[in-house]
């Protein structure tokens, strides 16, 4: 079973990266672009088959180094 984990800033926590994406996007052409979070995507293969065991196991996973939870929240996809 394969899962893709979602990390991103939690709101209202100060995003500097997505803030120097911004005003990068408006120095090439994209003056537009009026906010930027940037996170990033973490794609696990997994060796069970058991939907509920993989969520639980993949939880544990963010909960203890994926994710830094005071910060950050997560969304889990399985495929």
């Amino acid at each position: 079973m394969k899962a893709r984990v979602t990390v991103m800033l939690k709101d209202g926590v100060l995003d500097p990266q997505g803030e120097a994406v911004r005003h990068a996007l408006g120095a090439v052409g994209f003056p537009g672009v009026e906010a930027v979070r940037q996170g990033k995507v973490i794609e696990i293969d997994l060796a069970t088959t058991d939907r509920a065991e993989a969520e639980a196991e993949v939880k544990a996973m963010c909960e203890k180094l994926l994710a830094n939870t005071v910060i950050e929240k997560y969304t889990i996809e399985l495929a």
